[in-house]
């Protein structure tokens, strides 16, 4: 299978990548706000993406906005914020027809790009401040969606994992911000940070499907290009993996049925090291997958768990555990968990195990890679590690990893911190 090559140019204020593809018939951009993480910083990042993308200048209404949308043959638009590593990435993303496959000849790209600019350059605001009306409505929203985490019991639990894992670290800034800042946030402030945003973090643009390279070149430039912006080299600062002097035990009570056992484990392995390969594999071997042994050992063999898998921070050096469990069999479900992990070392897997991970690891990242929007998220991660491989290059490694070197993963894991949330007083509510 060949894989669109990525064409990569520093440009004023912003770094291009030109995806060109046939396989789409919609075009794809998403632009990418990287910047460091501070917890004075999390509540307006995760406010901002909400309000920019409501009304701008020229459209100075929710509904005028989506209308023209609308009017360019249902172009979409979105947006969210995320933790990768020790960064802060806000994406907005644009998908848009392609007027080659339209029966008029409707200039649809420029127009979609010259919206997208106006959304992220020109949003609607008055004597320094945004529109009070938009920003208390997207206040209220964030408030609930802040409200509502707390009623999530897995989402809850994670993280409250992250919050004693990486205490003192700032990964455990929680991504959607905080109740008490929220609270004394004005227009005013709001906008006062999004100068900083639109001009200090550091901004890498995506184009993807039946483009011309040069015509891709020229608009993403006319729209995009930052005058004011540091067009500073991306310098990827390597996230600190943090050594587990002694592992942690946590038990928080709640009004809950199902208890959460999550588990953090510290890898010290991310995107771009040598073994990150065969940490793929682990995970696929140990809990990614319905074969994994979580799964297998925890829920269909004892039925102590309702659900228990694990997944992996690929930027932050994290591997985590999940599970459902009735609260009174706590202890022998941590041990059985457990006891993988130390199956895991003890190589008590098999070769043919091996490779059919391989295969299901490798046919995930097809899959990924198989959409515009998680080709470009799989490439994105690369420009977060400073650590460039071409995709046929990244399927290679995946199936070049040996069981000796997957055990050789499992014994440099380390436990760090053993979450368990449960329904108060021991008892069923």
């Amino acid at each position: 299978m060949k894989i669109t090559k990525e064409k990569m140019l520093e440009k004023q204020g912003y770094r291009l990548h030109i995806l060109p593809s046939k396989k789409y018939k919609t075009i794809n951009i998403v632009a990418k706000f990287k910047s460091e993480l501070k917890k004075e910083w999390m509540t307006k990042r995760a406010l901002l993406p909400m309000v920019l993308q409501k009304a701008t200048q020229d459209h100075p209404s929710p509904r005028q906005l989506q209308s023209a949308l609308e009017n360019l043959y249902g172009t979409i638009l979105s947006s969210d914020g995320t933790k990768k590593g020790e960064n802060h990435v806000i994406s907005f993303r644009m998908e848009v027809a392609n007027e080659a496959y339209l029966n008029d000849r409707t200039p649809l790209l420029e127009e979609a790009l010259r919206l997208f600019h106006n959304v992220l350059f020109n949003p609607k605001s008055e004597n320094n401040a945004f529109d009070e009306k938009i920003f208390n409505r997207e206040k209220q929203t964030l408030e609930q969606k802040i409200t509502s985490i707390k009623d999530d019991k897995m989402s809850y639990a994670n993280m409250r994992l992250i919050d004693h894992m990486c205490k003192d670290e700032p990964y455990a800034y929680h991504v959607h911000g905080y109740p008490e800042d929220l609270e004394k946030l004005t227009a005013a402030d709001l906008y006062e940070y999004y100068q900083t945003f639109i001009n200090h973090d550091l901004l890498d643009v995506y184009i993807t499907g039946d483009v011309d390279e040069d015509e891709a070149e020229r608009l993403i430039d006319k729209y995009f290009t930052r005058e004011n912006a540091s067009n500073q080299a991306l310098i990827e600062k390597k996230t600190n993996t943090q050594p587990v002097d002694e592992s942690k035990e946590i038990i928080e009570e709640d009004e809950l049925n199902q208890g959460k056992l999550h588990l953090g484990f510290r890898t010290h392995t991310t995107f771009g090291d040598e073994d990150y390969y065969a940490l793929q594999i682990f995970n696929g071997l140990f809990g990614g997958f319905p074969s994994s042994k979580l799964f297998m050992n925890v829920r269909e063999k004892h039925s102590l768990a309702y659900y228990a898998a694990s997944r992996f921070e690929s930027h932050k050096g994290l591997l985590l555990v999940f599970s459902g469990i009735a609260p009174d069999v706590y202890e022998q479900a941590k041990s059985i968990i457990l006891e993988q992990v130390e199956a895991m070392r003890n190589g008590e897997f098999t070769e043919e195990e091996v490779e059919q991970t391989k295969e299901l690891v490798v046919n995930q990242l097809l899959e990924t890679m198989d959409s515009a929007q998680g080709l470009i998220e799989i490439l994105y991660h690369q420009v977060l590690s400073g650590h460039m491989v071409e995709a046929e290059e990244l399927i290679e490694n995946i199936r070049r990893v040996t069981m000796q070197e997957v055990v050789d993963m499992a014994k440099k894991i380390e436990l760090d911190t053993i979450y368990f949330l449960t329904s108060k007083e021991g008892g069923e509510k």
